[in-house]
């Protein structure tokens, strides 16, 4: 990694001083970590600051202190350091079991109900993993938050990062049957306009429904008193005859195969994006993160395993 002026930052052992210095918060506790000295310590960083002409640390008797420049390359740092691990791990992954920490991002619903399961699986196989699941229904910046894997409903523009399709996936319009009794069964998408619509509300807009129409997936806004952030309460008033909503099979599914949910509007029901692992973009991948997308593929076979076969049809 060359900067502005031509200088090659090529000793990656003081960058590992630098980062073992910012964790401990002292040079004692670095150094007796690494096996070298306290001086040896200080030389490193001393070196490592004068190849990027920074100040990294603020020091002082008692402490020392990241400057603003210092917390910044510390994450790059990390990120730099946990690079080169990955690339020895990949020199031994098919004689060396899964190890170290797993950051896993999921869906907050679909990562609670159906993820989770298989994350327990795997950390019943490999005790030599530590796993950090994030719950967001936002994308986050994988190579910036240092995230393995994401679990994601939908596709990935982002060219840095591998897709991979783990099952299907589609959208569900439907209503309990005391309210379809009462109020009647919609056979188009214009119908809507007479009925209740429970509203998902994402970043403040709400998100208007899916139908097919001539072969292609068409956007239909729909009105209704409610307006909710969350898919469980959608699901939740759904279930408590408040309208007609539209969700996610994995939400919708297991209500309709107990009878509490119909289906409508199947006709104009729209094909799903898929349910997809997404990782960083490598020549190889860690023993961990492999071994975790092998029990996600043997786990759910490819199908989506929320919904009764009869469902799936």
């Amino acid at each position: 990694m060359a900067d502005k002026n031509g200088l090659l930052l090529d000793n990656l052992f003081d960058v590992l001083v630098f980062v073992r210095v910012s964790e401990t918060g002292n040079f004692t506790s670095a150094a007796e970590k690494l096996q070298i000295s306290r001086s040896a310590a200080g030389k490193c960083l001393q070196r490592l600051e004068n190849r990027v002409s920074t100040r990294l640390l603020h020091r002082t008797t008692r402490r020392l202190r990241l400057t603003e420049e210092g917390e910044c390359f510390y994450l790059h740092a990390k990120r730099i350091l946990s690079e080169v691990d990955d690339a020895e791990n990949a020199l031994y992954e098919g004689r060396q079991k899964p190890s170290g920490t797993l950051r896993v991002a999921v869906p907050v619903v679909f990562g609670r109900n159906y993820v989770m399961p298989v994350i327990q699986q795997y950390a019943a196989q490999w005790p030599d993993v530590d796993i950090d699941v994030s719950f967001s229904d936002d994308y986050c910046d994988l190579i910036q938050e240092g995230i393995d894997v994401a679990v994601r409903i939908g596709g990935n523009d982002d060219s840095r990062l591998v897709r991979k399709v783990l099952a299907p996936h589609r959208l569900v319009t439907c209503a309990s049957p005391g309210y379809l009794e009462r109020h009647g069964i919609p056979e188009t998408p214009e119908q809507l306009a007479a009925h209740e619509c429970l509203i998902f509300r994402h970043r403040g807009r709400n998100v208007p429904w899916q139908f097919m129409r001539d072969k292609n997936v068409q956007l239909h806004p729909v009105s209704g008193r409610f307006s909710l952030g969350d898919t469980g309460a959608v699901l939740d008033a759904a279930l408590a005859d408040g309208g007609i909503c539209q969700l996610g099979a994995f939400l919708a599914g297991p209500e309709i195969a107990k009878g509490v949910l119909q289906p409508v509007l199947t006709a104009f029901t729209p094909p799903g994006e898929p349910v997809c692992a997404v990782y960083p973009s490598k020549q190889f991948l860690a023993p961990k993160v492999r071994e975790f997308l092998n029990t996600l593929e043997t786990q759910w076979q490819g199908k989506a395993v929320w919904e009764s076969p009869v469902n799936q049809a």
